[in-house]
This record gives C-alpha cells, structure tokens and sequence, in this order.
C-alpha cells in the first residue's frame, strides 16, 4: 500500500488539474497501448495507432513500461500544448537524460540500449522520431477531447469537493484502489509498490485521465506539488468511447453477435458495457444499458456466478468490473471459444 499523508494544509492545497500534462498523458497512453488484456474500451483505438507506428517507436513503448517508473525527461509533469512539451524533450540537455535514467536504472531495470542514449546522436535522433511519431499516433488526433473530457471532470470533482468536503471526493476517485483514512489517503498500487508520502503543506495535484482505466500513478517529485493520476469520471469516459473510438462498436459488431447467442443479448450488453466502464456501479450499468436497475443487478449476478464480472462494495454501490475471463471472451474471434 502507498500512503499520502496530509495535513490540514495539505487539504487546503489540494486541487484538481484541469487537463493533465501531455507528455504525461501520452506516457499512460503508452501503457494502455501495452494492456490489451485489461480493457476492450480502447480496442479501436488501440488497432489504429499500431497501424501507424513507426519501428522507431519501439524505443519509446520499452522505455515507458506497463508499471514502474518513466525517466522524467520524458514525461515532464508540466502543463502547455503538446508541441510545446515535445520540444521541450528534444531540446532536454543530455546531462539531464542522463541523471532521470540513472534515478529510474536505481528503482528498475532498463533496456540495455539507453546507456548510450545521451552521447550517441544517432540513437537520440532515432528515439525522438519515434517519441513524435507515439504521440502523433496515440495522443495528437484526441487531444481536444481529452482536454474537453477533463476540464469536465475536474469541474465536477470542484462541485463535490465544495458541497461535500474533499474528504468525500477522494473517496470517489477510483474506489477500487484509492481509500481516504483519515488523515492519509491510501492507494493500492497495479505494481505492487510501497511507500510513503509526506506533503508537508505542499498539498497534491489530482491529474483526471482520460487513458488511465484502473491504475493510479504517482509522480512525489513533481513540482510544485506531488501529482496523482486518477481515471476521468464514467461520465465522462463513456462520451469519450463514442468520439475517438467510433469503431469500436463496429469492429465489435460480429463479437458481439455471436457473444449473444450463448449468453443472451441483453447478458452480453452487460458484459461489454462493464468491460468499457470497470467499476461502474449497478445504476450506472443499468443507464448505460438501457435497462431497468433490477435487471442490471440480476445480470451482474449471473454474470459473477460464472466467472466473468467480479463486484466489490464501495458505501452502498456495487462496482462491477471484467474479470480476465471476461474479457479474454469478449476479445475471442467471433465463432472461437474462449480458454
């Protein structure tokens, strides 16, 4: 468990950024391109921006691994438009890329190749192209939603905090791995690691992701104040499927076809409604399927029975999530079993 203690200056501090930093923003792109077993959201998404990648841009996704940490120079935790923040990592001096990939060589692993990273021009001209060519894939055609997805999220974290106190909206920002007990809020970590956070009255950033599903992601030496990424609101995730992965539900059509004839249609709605929406509560999952509430919880039900949704208690909610079964089946080609 990580741990982030605060004061009541901290709390005072705390705020939630309206759009996160690009360069950070497409480092969890990255890793959400590597977790295809994890969600069928991104699927289309996913599909169209391996079509695109450049050889060069292995470099990039070996350096960005699916958990640990990423070389600050490369994901600078700092606001502006993304060309600006890529032109800030192609003109990074080399004395700096070589301090953020010792810092990271001390916590991890690193592919072989990046200790010559700094003084091989070559290499360095290599890797940029395809830093530029992942973000032009990945993050470039999206942005402005991204953007628009955010700015409604943070205003609606804003609106609970003002009308509940912040207490009540940490506790909403991804139950199944971010607890507030007082006075530490208590973070379950896809890695496994473990720590401590003091902020001394330096408060934290809250950083509303569009391409974050499940995972938070810490970054303590950030500045001015430590950061914490979070998944943007179900809200606004589901507005976000329809305008950058439109076919998605296309591609899907045929799976989904012969999903139904084993489960049911209406099942099997469910089920891929809660493999795009991980820990969407039961009124959630009914809205979204267009179902009555009743039916959503009974779906659910037999859904968990057979392995293929797990559900935890968050107050009075039961959040729904895919098991591995589950979306190792809705990723199977149409007509062939799953297992």
């Amino acid at each position: 468990m990580y741990r982030i203690h605060f004061t009541i200056e901290d709390l005072a501090r705390t705020r939630v950024a309206q759009a996160p930093p690009p360069m950070w923003e497409l480092s969890v792109a990255v890793r959400q391109l590597q977790d295809s077993g994890q969600s069928v959201k991104f699927a289309g998404w996913r599909r169209r921006a391996l079509a695109g990648m450049l050889p060069q841009a292995r470099l990039v996704v070996e350096l960005t691994p699916l958990t640990g940490w990423v070389p600050t120079f490369l994901a600078p935790a700092e606001l502006g438009s993304p060309q600006e923040m890529l032109e800030r990592v192609r003109s990074t001096p080399r004395a700096e890329i070589r301090r953020s990939l010792a810092s990271v060589a001390e916590r991890q692993p690193l592919p072989s190749w990046t200790q010559h990273l700094a003084d091989d021009n070559r290499l360095l001209r290599e890797f940029l192209i395809g830093l530029e060519n992942v973000h032009d894939q990945l993050l470039a055609p999206y942005w402005q939603q991204v953007t628009t997805l955010t700015t409604a999220d943070q205003t609606a974290r804003m609106r609970e905090s003002a009308a509940s106190g912040m207490e009540r909206m940490f506790a909403s920002l991804n139950p199944r791995r971010i607890r507030w007990n007082p006075p530490v809020l208590e973070i379950a970590m896809v890695s496994g690691r473990e720590g401590d956070l003091y902020l001394e009255g330096r408060g934290l950033l809250l950083v509303p992701s569009v391409f974050s599903c499940d995972a938070p992601l810490i970054e303590p030496h950030a500045q001015p104040q430590p950061t914490l990424t979070y998944p943007a609101g179900l809200a606004q995730q589901s507005r976000a499927l329809a305008l950058y992965s439109p076919s998605t539900e296309h591609a899907s059509t045929a799976a989904r076809s012969s999903l139904a004839s084993v489960l049911g249609r209406t099942r099997a709605d469910v089920l891929h409604t809660i493999a795009e929406h991980p820990a969407c509560s039961t009124k959630q999952l009914a809205a979204l399927v267009g179902i009555a509430q009743a039916s959503a919880s009974e779906h659910a039900t037999s859904l968990r029975e057979a392995g293929l949704v797990h559900t935890v208690r968050h107050r009075n909610a039961a959040l729904h999530s895919p098991t591995s079964v589950g979306i190792a089946l809705l990723n199977a080609p149409p007509g062939v079993p799953s297992g």
